[in-house]
């Protein structure tokens, strides 16, 4: 595979992971950088994430490939701002949601645009987060590739083979439903679960005793507000009706905890069990 440029709009963890994973099969392409900010941008060089950084966008869309690795809501704003771009080029995201995304990809550049879901990640955050790897093994969904130009989402899916993922096809509206189960509404009930401990009246005493559970259940408590806030936004309806189904599910528990009924919570238990039958 021969790509001239890269330029990668975000270098934080996924655009940061990207840029470090993808050189490695790529070793003759170019790498440029862009961010906001200014620590950032030291980290990234440094850290070998990209060959150079630029403050000019320009340099970003004259590159083959246009990665847009910010904040969903950031996405939006970027391709307000995206003019013109060559028609060879390709511009693709890897943000949280799709659906919004997609319907506001201006016409012009529509053919040059794929959609992409990188189903990865951490809690944490920055140019120091990004690793070799990250993408590895993992799913990526390609949102709405029909409007897609061919070239562009031919380049797509041979990068992302490259980098060893699994690759779904999937309209944006239904990406959008799924995600709110198996993402969206996880990190609003770790967000959830730990504010639920620092409000108590002592909640180091509590902490103190935390194991395995509680962490893994917490730990994406630790993401950025800033990403998540913009993620629960654009998809709002779909985590709200996520959300239902949760309850439900924990008021059908609360009932049969005080009804003292252990034999259907044994049951409910079991149904749950059967998850991972899936999983697997």
């Amino acid at each position: 595979m021969i790509l001239n440029s890269v330029g990668i709009v975000g270098l934080g963890l996924m655009g940061g992971s990207f840029g470090l994973s993808l050189k490695h099969f790529l070793p003759n392409t170019k790498f440029i950088g862009y961010d906001h900010n200014e620590a950032h941008k030291k980290d990234a060089v440094k850290l070998k994430l990209v060959d150079s950084i630029t403050t000019n966008l320009d340099d970003i869309f004259d590159c083959e490939l246009i990665v847009l690795a910010i904040p969903v809501d950031g996405i939006i704003e970027m391709l307000k701002n995206i003019k013109s771009v060559s028609k060879k080029n390709t511009i693709m995201d890897l943000g949280s949601t799709k659906k919004q995304i997609c319907e506001n990809i201006p016409l012009a550049i529509r053919e040059n645009f794929v959609a992409t879901h990188p189903m990865t990640g951490t809690e944490k955050n920055g140019p120091s987060a990004a690793f070799d790897g990250l993408y590895e093994n993992k799913t990526v969904v390609l949102c709405d590739t029909q409007k897609s130009g061919k070239a562009q989402l031919e380049l797509v899916e041979n990068v992302y083979k490259i980098l060893k993922m699994n690759i779904i096809h999937m309209d944006s509206n239904t990406h959008d439903e799924n995600a709110a189960f198996i993402s969206h509404m996880p990190h609003a009930i770790s967000f959830a679960l730990a504010n639920s401990v620092m409000k108590q009246k002592d909640p180091k005493s509590i902490i103190a005793l935390a194991g395995g559970g509680f962490r893994d259940m917490s730990r994406i408590a630790k993401s950025s507000p800033d990403m998540w806030g913009g993620i629960f936004k654009q998809n709002k309806t779909n985590v709200l009706d996520s959300i239902n189904y949760f309850k439900k599910e924990l008021e059908t528990f609360e009932k049969l905890l005080e009804s003292d009924d252990f034999g259907a919570l044994k049951k409910w238990m079991s149904d749950a069990n059967k998850l991972h039958d899936i999983l697997k």
